[in-house]
Protein backbone atom coordinates (compact mmCIF):
# COMPACT_ATOMS: atom_id res chain seq x y z
CA UNK A 1 0.00 0.00 0.00
CA UNK A 2 1.20 3.43 -1.00
CA UNK A 3 0.15 6.54 0.07
CA UNK A 4 0.36 10.16 -1.07
CA UNK A 5 0.05 13.49 0.09
CA UNK A 6 0.15 16.20 -2.25
CA UNK A 7 0.55 20.06 -1.21
CA UNK A 8 1.63 23.25 -2.02
CA UNK A 9 -1.13 24.60 -4.17
CA UNK A 10 -2.90 28.08 -3.95
CA UNK A 11 -3.82 31.26 -5.47
CA UNK A 12 -1.10 32.56 -7.57
CA UNK A 13 -1.75 35.35 -10.27
CA UNK A 14 -0.85 34.71 -13.97
CA UNK A 15 2.39 34.50 -15.04
CA UNK A 16 3.20 33.24 -11.34
CA UNK A 17 5.04 29.84 -9.90
CA UNK A 18 3.56 27.74 -7.75
CA UNK A 19 6.01 23.77 -6.37
CA UNK A 20 3.58 21.04 -5.89
CA UNK A 21 5.32 18.46 -3.46
CA UNK A 22 3.81 14.69 -4.12
CA UNK A 23 5.01 13.19 -0.42
CA UNK A 24 5.08 8.89 -0.59
CA UNK A 25 4.78 6.69 2.30
CA UNK A 26 7.17 4.46 0.70
CA UNK A 27 10.71 5.03 -1.03
CA UNK A 28 10.08 6.89 -4.24
CA UNK A 29 12.88 4.29 -5.87
CA UNK A 30 10.59 1.18 -5.16
CA UNK A 31 7.54 3.30 -7.30
CA UNK A 32 7.89 2.54 -11.21
CA UNK A 33 6.48 6.02 -12.19
CA UNK A 34 5.12 8.74 -10.82
CA UNK A 35 2.49 10.56 -12.90
CA UNK A 36 1.28 14.40 -12.17
CA UNK A 37 -2.74 15.21 -13.41
CA UNK A 38 -5.20 17.48 -13.31
CA UNK A 39 -9.02 17.37 -13.38
CA UNK A 40 -11.05 20.74 -13.80
CA UNK A 41 -14.85 20.41 -13.15
CA UNK A 42 -16.76 18.49 -15.74
CA UNK A 43 -13.72 17.06 -17.62
CA UNK A 44 -12.04 14.07 -17.65
CA UNK A 45 -8.54 13.99 -15.73
CA UNK A 46 -5.53 15.27 -17.79
CA UNK A 47 -2.18 14.29 -17.66
CA UNK A 48 0.80 16.52 -17.09
CA UNK A 49 3.67 15.01 -16.54
CA UNK A 50 5.40 11.80 -15.32
CA UNK A 51 9.07 10.57 -13.77
CA UNK A 52 10.49 7.14 -13.72
CA UNK A 53 12.40 5.54 -10.90
CA UNK A 54 15.36 5.75 -13.58
CA UNK A 55 14.68 9.73 -13.56
CA UNK A 56 13.20 9.69 -17.40
CA UNK A 57 10.39 12.74 -17.45
CA UNK A 58 7.86 13.72 -20.11
CA UNK A 59 4.98 16.88 -20.48
CA UNK A 60 1.91 17.30 -21.83
CA UNK A 61 2.30 19.77 -24.47
CA UNK A 62 0.28 22.40 -22.90
CA UNK A 63 2.91 22.72 -19.52
CA UNK A 64 6.51 21.44 -21.62
CA UNK A 65 8.99 24.61 -21.30
CA UNK A 66 6.76 26.05 -17.81
CA UNK A 67 6.63 22.88 -15.86
CA UNK A 68 9.39 20.60 -14.37
CA UNK A 69 9.26 17.53 -12.75
CA UNK A 70 11.96 16.25 -10.13
CA UNK A 71 12.25 13.89 -7.03
CA UNK A 72 14.23 13.69 -3.65
CA UNK A 73 14.52 10.31 -3.01
CA UNK A 74 15.70 11.09 0.42
CA UNK A 75 12.63 12.85 1.29
CA UNK A 76 10.63 10.30 -0.43
CA UNK A 77 8.86 13.26 -2.48
CA UNK A 78 8.03 14.45 -6.22
CA UNK A 79 7.83 17.52 -6.86
CA UNK A 80 6.04 19.79 -9.84
CA UNK A 81 7.72 23.14 -10.05
CA UNK A 82 4.91 25.32 -12.63
CA UNK A 83 6.46 28.55 -13.77
CA UNK A 84 4.37 30.83 -16.13
CA UNK A 85 1.40 29.71 -14.69
CA UNK A 86 -2.00 30.27 -17.31
CA UNK A 87 -5.03 30.77 -16.08
CA UNK A 88 -6.00 27.75 -18.05
CA UNK A 89 -3.52 25.85 -15.47
CA UNK A 90 -6.48 26.33 -12.54
CA UNK A 91 -7.05 23.15 -11.74
CA UNK A 92 -7.08 20.01 -8.75
CA UNK A 93 -3.72 18.24 -9.31
CA UNK A 94 -3.16 14.66 -8.23
CA UNK A 95 -0.20 12.94 -8.03
CA UNK A 96 -0.15 8.87 -9.03
CA UNK A 97 2.35 6.00 -8.16
CA UNK A 98 2.39 2.96 -9.81
CA UNK A 99 3.91 0.49 -8.12
CA UNK A 100 2.23 -2.93 -7.06
CA UNK A 101 -0.88 -1.25 -7.67
CA UNK A 102 -2.10 2.23 -8.72
CA UNK A 103 -2.26 4.98 -6.15
CA UNK A 104 -3.59 8.53 -6.16
CA UNK A 105 -3.09 11.45 -3.82
CA UNK A 106 -6.11 13.36 -2.67
CA UNK A 107 -5.03 16.22 -4.94
CA UNK A 108 -4.72 19.86 -4.39
CA UNK A 109 -6.22 23.21 -5.66
CA UNK A 110 -4.58 25.40 -8.10
CA UNK A 111 -5.93 28.63 -8.95
CA UNK A 112 -4.55 31.23 -11.58
CA UNK A 113 -6.26 34.18 -11.55
CA UNK A 114 -6.10 37.75 -11.68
Amino acid sequence: QVQLVESGGGLVQPGGSLRLSCAASVSIGSIYVVHWYRQTPGKQREFVAYITSSGTTNYADSVRGRFTISRDNAKNTVYLQMNSLKPEDTAVYYCRASASGIYWGQGTQVTVSS
